[in-house]
């Protein structure tokens, strides 16, 4: 792939949030499968429909038929056609009403499932979307950084070609450029990666994306209550009713299974035309005449009663195994719906700490740069030294990349509580996307404006 660029030297505009989202829609290859395994996963209704429905079928035959006999001598030839249709109708087969009950869990269970995935691309997107602005601004960083401890390097050099320095000092600024530098490659390759993730899920190539502004609002999740978030989690969360689908279905199969105990009672009827030999009719008197061999019909209709006594165990066996997979989906839901408590309370409080973390952080930068303005002029009047400056430059720098992943941490884990609740929609992708800019620069504007400080 090749190397991603700022979008201000690129001709192509940058990617925005709705449009990878989008195209995630359209070329991610997970969720195309489950849309097929959805679609298959649908013909269990008309499948398990099919036992309670007519069974008719048709058919023809013939055949050549010789008979000898040596006394008295005597030979014999018969061929002739046979049509004939079979039908049958289910009138009592409780089995297959309770497979026909199973089966429609079973796509109630898939369709909330596909819905899942589907929910799940929203955070997909927006987590591809918003982990390469982090690379980038990540990058940005690494690069100012570097700028700054060479600086401080060839000042340290300086210093010590008039004798204001010691070799000391340039060194441990030629370690901290180094380090640095090393940091930045490491980073550029982050971005990298990020990029190549937005590809495989878009199948497109991007050459650079739209960030985000400082400006976008910081607010607690509404209600800012745990328990409400928790009992919407529990209600609405699409895998968690899903779960309950699938242990909807287990219970259906083992009653199905349980039938099989039951006797059936179907209605048939058959109709069959052909040659009166085809018929067996041995007896010359058969039909009023001697020898008569012309074309003969026969219809039946019936009731035919089936009472099960005993098949091997095999009924039995399936039961018990119907039953243990109905306990396993009982467990599966409990676990599922622990999961989804767990989940929805982590993300309430992830969701609280990244906005204090966003707020401390974002002061802290304020602070770490007028720390190091403060160093800078202690060194020159003699109050520090060089080690003080560089060690205030990676601080204000460490602060820097703290108070960026705090601000996309606040992000995802915001959507990520509203997965968990079952309420994430692209809706919450357009809400997000007010606050992205096209001039964005990570070069520029990986640092807070100083508009928003609060002091």
């Amino acid at each position: 792939m090749a190397m991603p660029v700022l979008a201000e030297t690129s001709s192509v505009p940058p990617a925005d949030l709705l449009g990878v989202y989008r195209q995630a829609v359209e070329h991610d290859a997970q969720l195309s499968a489950a849309r097929h395994d959805y679609q298959a996963r649908r013909e269990m209704v008309p499948q398990a429909q099919a036992g309670l429905l007519p069974n008719l079928n048709a058919g023809a035959s013939t055949d050549s038929t010789r008979l000898e006999r040596d006394e008295p001598s005597l030979t014999s030839k018969h061929s002739g056609l046979m049509f004939q249709a079979n039908l049958n109708q289910p009138l009592f087969r409780v089995d297959r009403w309770f497979q026909l009950e199973a089966a429609k869990a079973s796509t109630a269970q898939t369709e909330f499932e596909l819905s899942a995935k589907e929910q799940a691309l929203v955070l997909k997107a927006a987590q591809a979307y918003f982990d390469t602005l982090r690379a980038l601004d990540a990058l940005a960083a690494s690069k100012a950084e570097e700028a700054a401890l060479l600086a401080q390097q060839q000042q340290a050099q300086g210093r010590l070609e008039n004798g204001a320095s010691s070799i000391t000092d340039v060194l441990d600024a030629q370690a901290a450029y180094d380090n640095a530098a090393a940091n930045r490659k490491l980073a550029q390759r982050k971005v990298d990666d990020a990029f190549e993730g937005l590809s495989r899920l878009t199948r497109q190539d991007y050459a650079g994306i739209e960030g985000i502004r400082h400006q976008l609002p910081v607010q607690p999740p509404l209600p800012n209550d745990a328990t409400a978030w928790v009992g919407l989690a529990v209600r609405q969360n699409l895998s968690l009713l899903a779960s309950d689908y699938a242990v909807t279905a287990a219970e259906q199969t083992h009653r199905q299974r349980e039938a099989g105990h039951a006797p059936t009672l179907d209605a048939v009827a058959s109709w069959r035309k052909g040659d009166n030999d085809r018929f067996g009719y041995s007896n010359p008197t058969d039909f009023g005449g001697n020898g008569y061999r012309g074309d003969v019909a026969q219809t039946s209709i019936g009731l035919e009663l089936n009472i099960p006594l005993y098949a091997g165990g095999l009924t039995s066996s399936q039961v018990r195994e119907a039953s243990e997979r109905l306990s396993q989906t009982e467990d599966e839901r409990e676990d599922k719906r622990r999961e989804v408590v767990q989940d929805t309370r982590n993300a309430y409080r992830a969701v609280n700490s990244d906005i204090e973390q966003v707020v401390a952080r974002r002061q802290s930068i304020y602070s770490s740069q007028a720390s190091v303005k403060a160093t800078q002029v202690g060194r020159e009047l003699g109050s520090r030294n060089t080690a003080d400056v560089l060690n205030a430059q990676r601080q204000l720098y460490n602060v820097v990349r703290e108070y960026n992943n705090a601000r996309y941490d606040y992000i995802l884990d915001t959507l990520r509580l509203k997965q968990a609740a079952g309420t994430l929609s692209p809706a919450d992708l357009s809400s997000l996307a007010m606050y992205l800019t096209r001039d964005y620069d990570p070069d520029r504007d990986f640092l807070p404006p100083p508009s928003l400080k609060t002091f």
